[in-house]
This record gives structure tokens, sequence and C-alpha cells, in this order.
């Protein structure tokens, strides 16, 4: 059994009065390809750190395999892990790099070929045992420093954005290839990245963290559905969730000149913090073109198009009149250059500068409380 707990862990940098990770508590399952997942600083590769036991946990506790190793040394925790920069030994061949931590521990030779022949079976990597690293290409590198992780046959991967040194269609290969390769070792994998597309479609489930502090953790297609903030919401997905503030009346949200109806349920959660507005999400797919006259849709000016063959995507900005003041909440926007994504089939394709109406599906919209950017619906 390889469980790995945090226990309301804490870690404070000295000098630094604010957490880098705050009261986390996360629970990996045994055998589990947890994927921890955030913006550059949140907080994400100190964790995996603490977990190593490279950085002290000033409170609480971590547990792998229900004993405590908060306090113990790194080499004593039994985990392997897997970095951004290959860190192999440029004199060493793949199979001296691959079996290098079992030569140190003093495992039997014929052991330690036995354990690298069988990880670069798995790895595809068998007619280069003999090479040098700077005779292998930058995806090759990957697998190597994959492999001496696997020999180990550690309780517990830890992979800190092992892809980023990639090239995309390298990235996209290599990030199938661990998914796989994790899911026929069964070993308790942390992996850690700013990717929220290699989270979606490398996870059994994501822990999305911000400023040190865990948003929610769940399986891609819950964090996607059901994104439990504003956060969330706009982190997770690409293109990203279209996001704005709009004033409530009369249990319709207004959009610009329009108006659309809301679920009865989300209105009545609100409270006077939210000075009478609510957060809309809806992500491109949730959305179409409408009819002229449709009544619970609203006017988009299309900016830009594209047509992608597969997709299309329109591009443009909500027509608004002078009052309307709450889309420019910038904490709140989508990523997309303050424009609303729309996708639509790309044979119908409107022209840029045309109007066009847009009909929300009243089942994936996704709405949030101003004041806690917490999900109402």
């Amino acid at each position: 059994m390889a469980e790995v707990i945090f226990d309301h862990v804490t870690r404070i940098y000295p000098g630094n009065d604010k957490p880098s990770v705050d009261d986390l508590n996360l629970d990996i399952k045994d055998g589990e390809f947890l994927v921890l997942v955030g913006p550059s600083g949140c907080g994400k590769s100190t964790t995996l750190r603490m977990l190593a036991g490279l950085e002290e946990v000033n409170k609480g506790r971590i547990l792998i395999g229900g004993k405590d190793v908060t306090t113990m040394q790194p080499k004593d925790r039994d985990i392997a892990m897997v970095f951004q920069n290959y860190a192999l030994y440029p004199h060493m061949t793949v199979a001296d790099n691959m079996g290098f931590a079992l030569k140190i521990a003093g495992t039997p030779k014929d052991e330690i070929r036995k354990r690298v022949e069988k990880a670069a079976e798995i790895l595809d990597l068998t007619e280069f045992l003999d090479r040098k690293p700077k005779a292998l290409s930058g995806g090759q590198r990957q697998r190597v420093a994959m492999g001496r992780a696997i020999v180990r046959e550690p309780k517990v991967f830890l992979m800190d954005e092992p892809l980023s040194n990639l090239d995309a269609k390298l990235r996209v290969q290599t990030r199938t290839q661990i998914a796989a390769l994790q899911r026929q070792l069964g070993v308790t994998t942390l992996y850690v990245t700013h990717d929220q597309t290699e989270a979606l479609t490398m996870g059994d489930r994501i822990a999305v963290i911000k400023l040190g502090i865990l948003q929610q953790v769940g399986a891609p297609t819950e964090l996607y559905d059901r994104p439990a903030n504003v956060f969330v919401a706009g982190f997770i997905g690409s293109p990203s969730m279209n996001i704005n503030v709009h004033p409530v009346v009369n249990g319709h949200a207004r959009i610009g000149e329009d108006t659309i109806e809301l679920p009865k349920e989300a209105v009545d959660k609100l409270t006077p913090e939210d000075n009478g507005e609510i957060v809309v999400g809806f992500r491109p797919e949730d959305a179409s073109l409408a009819a002229p006259d449709d009544e619970n849709a609203f006017s988009l000016k299309v900016v830009n198009v594209e047509d992608l063959g597969s997709d299309g995507y329109i591009y443009g900005n909500i027509i608004k009149d002078d009052a309307d003041r709450t889309l420019d909440s910038s904490s709140l926007m989508s990523d997309q250059n303050k424009l609303t994504t729309i996708r639509v089939n790309p044979r119908v394709l409107p022209q840029i500068g045309d109007i066009v109406k847009i009909k929300i599906n009243p089942a994936k919209m996704h709405l949030f409380a101003p004041s806690t950017e917490l999900r109402l619906n």
C-alpha cells in the first residue's frame, strides 16, 4: 500500500509572512495518478518537494503508506522523482544512467541489468541502452529519466513538469506514454504541471491550487462540468470559459442590452454583499447562434473568426449600453483578451463586423456569487 496523505500541511519559507502552501489536506489513493495543477508560483512544486523531503514542513504531517515521513530523510522515503530537466550524467550510457541509483544502493549487477532491460523494454529504449545522452532526442532523454525512476521500483513517483522542455508534438506523444505507463505499473503518482490540458488528459483526479490554497479536487470531468469557484472555472478548459459579471433584473441577467433567464434557486442564493449582480460563466461549446428575435439571447459584435476545419470559433464584444459598467471586472474575465468566445459550425461562420444573437444552453450555465466567487447552481 502506498497511499499518500497530506494532513494540514503548511510551508512558510524563511522571511515570508504568507505560507507558500497553506493547510493542505490531500489524499492520493494507492495506485492513483493525481495531477496537481495551478499557475506559476502557486505552491505546487513546493508540495511535491515536501513529499520528497526536499522542503521542511512547518505544520502538519505527510504519510506514505500509513507511515509518517514528515521528518524522514529523502533517501528513506522510497520515492523516485522525474524532473523538468532530465538530469542525466553525460559521461554514462543510457543503461548506466538508468541503473545508477541501484548501483549506489549496492544492488547486484545482474539484478540491475535485469531491471534496466525490463524498464527499457517498457519505454521502447532497448536499442539505445549503449548510447550516451547527447546522442538522444529530448523525448528519448525524458524516457531515460523515466526509466531511472522505474528501475527503483518505488512506492511513489513524483513528476515535476517533465514535459516542459519538449516541443508541442513530442509533448502530446510523451503525455500519452506516461499516462499509459503509470496505469501499467500501478504506482501511486503525483504529477505537477501548469498545463491544464495535461491535467485533463492524464490524471485520474486533478487538484487545483492557487496561492498555496487547494481550490478543488476531483475527476477531470467533474472539474470541467462543475467548477467549485470562478478560479477553477476560468483555469480548467481551453479555450477558457467566458466569465462576466452582470446585473440581476427580475430574475434575469442583463447582458448588454438583452436579458437571459436565470434559475430561481441560484438567484435566491445571492446575498446583499453581491450588490444585485451575478457572475455568469459558459464554455464556448455550450452556446450557439440564435434567431434574431430570440428573447432569451444576447447580442455579440463579431471581431474575429477562426475556421479550424472541424470547428469554428467566433470572438466578439457584448453590445452594452452606457449604464452597463459591470462587464469590466478584470479579475473575473476569461483570458481571451476580454472577448466572448463561441464555438460554432465552421460552415456557418458569420463575417467580422456582424452582430449576431447568442443563446446559452441553460443546463450548461455556470453561476457564481460575485462576493465569494463560489458556485451557486
